[in-house]
């Protein structure tokens, strides 16, 4: 046998050799360009160290490092946060100012106008010195140096603010102002101010100084219902503000920090005041001299007399939108538009938000309301949009979205009549989970099977839970609210038949319009006609609206309006019951009672109130069935004073039990005339209650008996 080391040596292929070779240059190659980037690295490493720092300086360095980090996380984060706000500047966002519109109510007698006509704007070039020197130094004495934001003037403003222990000057430049007053709302929020920044600088970029100052002094509100300058000139002083004085100049631009507080017409004291402070700016800031404002100190200006005029200015600021929307095709910018509204609901609807707020704003720990009024034909009656236009033109009644509460059920138990419930269907009210979400009741307890009238009358929240995992699903309960005539984005979250979908009371006071108008749905409306300066009808209500659209069947209204008219008689809303008429509605209050609402109707007007706080802080327990009732209450009582009461659609008889009514009565009578007597005027509600009582006692012996108040202590839920 041969040795095995003896056998013939097999000489190795080509091919394997080549690849031997490859390998080889490979690793030479990573070995030598390690070897050299270890040399590079060195190299870099000897040469930084000539730079390296130690002792304070290296701590200085370390700082200047994180700050510049910091500092470049905040820019990538403010600049996410500002990328909204430059949505607004799409389009052409100076549009309003082609449209001027004279209003008037529903009787025909002017009630205000908005917008400006090119014509009638006065170039900055034409007013006054003196003028433009004090709107300067009192807004924004480094106007012309700054780039959108005045720093140096808002450190002035702090420091001012500490030494006196309060706010007496504002850091906002004239340009953050018109960013505000153009793009923004006087929301109190810090997304707010950083999109005000941001907009500041683009106005700067895109605008000349000029012009920014232009557009402030046309745009701006000056109390009185009047926006811009020139026409703030011709209702305080009847004259062009071209022949303004010093006086009259100082005046005017003391408005611009609070018009409702300052306004002449109703405070010529406080304006006379302001205006001082004015003159005594315009020496401060070096634009004057004491001696050229003497003359204005020792002669200050007369006002025209213009009575105890009151624009309905959150009302105006909604139609102008509606007319702008309605006349956009037309071509014709100068209309006079008839308009829905009823003055005296809307100072009724004022007077009562301001009357309940303010006896029991602090008790309740709230600071602000919104109501809207609608006749059952969709026509507006009445916008209120918060308490002092002046102090804050933005519009809560229009704009503002909240959480329902519970006030969003109906919805819920409409579509759930749609699909063949009935009143007394019964329903479990027990323990419930969908997915990871278990919803409790307000009292934390069960009351096992219930009729849905109990439901909705307790406002349970398992029920209508339930009727939506179990029965429904959500696009049905959604496409409902809809079809009623929310605007607003409702949720598709299963949550949302709790009510936590943002709505607006407008809103709110157009779908429950539905339940009184037997389920018609029609389109919300605030202008009747569109006329211009010549007479041609443009536009007519009556003529062009759409047709009325059914979106609940006769059957489910009628079964929706035996349950809520029960609500102010037995259930969550027995503040909101009027002394002889029926009503029906509902009850909302959100987490931690932010947000409290009642929505109710008659056969005549539907009415909507929120009440809460701009910040969204927490108000103390207050529920919808408490103060947004009794402002809902005073309201409604007032405007159905000499009208013909019509029956709720499903109710024959629009009157209540007479036992109802003498406890709803005799509970009216003595808190308004206790707290009217307080305030010292007459109250805006009917003094004759006892008469028309007895006048119509025949006609309550005939009325039938209403549903007997059953365990009315359970009847506490939100």
């Amino acid at each position: 046998m041969q040795d095995p080391s003896e056998k013939k040596q097999i000489p190795k292929a080509p091919k394997a050799g080549r690849l031997l070779a490859i390998d080889a240059w490979i690793d030479s190659s990573l070995y030598e360009s390690g070897f050299k980037a270890r040399q590079f690295w060195e190299s870099v490493t000897i040469f930084s160290r000539r730079f390296r720092v130690r002792g304070w300086r290296r701590g200085v360095i370390e700082v200047l490092s994180e700050g510049f980090t910091m500092g470049a996380a905040g820019s990538v984060l403010m600049l996410a946060l500002a990328l909204p706000a430059f949505d607004e500047t799409v389009g052409n966002w100076r549009q309003q100012d082609d449209f001027a519109v004279t209003f008037l109510d529903r009787y025909g007698n002017e009630i205000g106008q908005r917008g400006i006509n090119q014509r009638d704007s006065v170039p900055v070039d034409e007013m006054p010195d003196y003028l433009i020197k004090s709107v300067l130094a009192t807004e924004d004495r480094r106007f012309f140096d700054h780039y959108g934001i005045d720093f140096m003037g808002l450190v002035r403003a702090m420091s001012e603010n500490v030494r006196a222990n309060s706010v007496v000057q504002g850091g906002s430049s004239i340009t953050q102002q018109l960013a505000k007053n153009l793009f923004l709302n006087n929301e109190r929020t810090v997304e707010r101010k950083i999109k005000e920044a941001f907009l500041s600088v683009w106005l700067e970029q895109n605008l000349s100084k000029k012009e920014i100052l232009q557009l402030y002094l046309d745009r701006a509100y000056m109390g009185g219902g009047t926006f811009g300058i020139a026409a703030a000139a011709d209702f305080y002083f009847g004259k062009s503000v071209k022949d303004l004085n010093l006086a009259e100049s100082a005046m005017l631009a003391g408005l611009f920090k609070a018009p409702a507080k300052y306004a002449p017409h109703i405070n010529l004291p406080a304006a006379r005041a302001r205006a001082n402070v004015v003159l005594s700016n315009l020496v401060q800031s070096g634009f004057m001299t004491e001696g050229q404002v003497l003359s204005a100190r020792l002669h200050p200006a007369n006002v025209v007399d213009r009575g105890d005029r009151k624009s309905p200015d959150y009302f105006l600021d909604w139609a102008f939108d509606e007319v702008r929307r309605i006349a956009a095709a037309s071509g014709v910018h100068s209309l006079v538009a008839r308009t829905t509204i009823d003055m005296n609901i809307q100072k009724a609807a004022e007077e009562s938000v301001e009357f309940n707020l303010r006896q029991h704003g602090k008790e309740y720990r709230v600071t602000e309301g919104a109501v809207v009024v609608l006749e059952n034909n969709g026509a507006v009656r009445a916008i209120v949009g918060g308490r002092d236009y002046g102090a804050s033109q933005f519009n809560r009644a229009t704009k503002a979205l909240r959480q329902a509460g519970s006030s969003f059920k109906p919805y819920v138990y409409a579509t759930a009549m749609e699909h063949g419930f009935t009143p007394e269907s019964v329903i479990s009210d027990g323990p419930i989970s969908w997915g990871n979400w278990s919803p409790k009741n307000y009292g934390r307890s069960f009351a096992g099977r219930v009729t849905l009238t109990t439901a909705l009358l307790r406002s349970i929240n398992t029920v209508p839970v339930r009727l939506a995992k179990d029965y429904l699903s959500i696009p049905p309960i959604k496409a409902m609210a809809e079809a009623m005539g929310v605007e607003s984005p409702v949720s598709s979250h299963k949550t949302m038949v709790l009510g936590t979908s943002g709505m607006t009371v407008m809103d709110q006071a157009t779908g429950y319009s539905v339940f009184a108008n037997g389920g018609l749905a029609g389109e919300r409306h605030g202008i009747q006609q569109l006329i211009t300066h010549s007479g041609k009808v443009i536009y007519d209500w009556d003529r062009d609206h759409p047709p009325f659209k059914r979106v609940l069947s006769e059957k489910a209204v009628s079964e929706m309006n035996s349950i809520m008219v029960q609500n102010p008689e037995v259930g969550t809303a027995r503040r909101a019951a009027l002394a002889s008429i029926r009503s029906a509605g509902k009850t909302g209050t959100t987490q931690s009672y932010r947000d409290a609402w009642y929505v109710g109707f008659t056969g005549n007007y539907t009415a909507a109130v929120w009440l809460g706080n701009d910040n969204y802080s927490p108000t103390r327990d207050m529920t919808g069935g408490s103060l947004p009732a009794m402002v809902w209450q005073r309201l409604m009582t007032y405007a159905h004073q000499n009208i013909d009461i019509k029956p709720i659609p499903g109710i024959k008889n629009p009157y209540v039990d007479p036992k109802v009514a003498e406890k709803a009565a005799e509970m009216e009578r003595k808190s308004v005339a206790a707290v009217d007597a307080d305030m010292g005027r007459p109250p805006i509600l009917s003094s004759t209650t006892t008469r028309v009582l007895r006048e119509m006692n025949d006609v309550f012996r005939k009325a039938p008996v209403l549903a007997t108040p059953a365990e009315p202590e359970k009847l506490s839920g939100l």
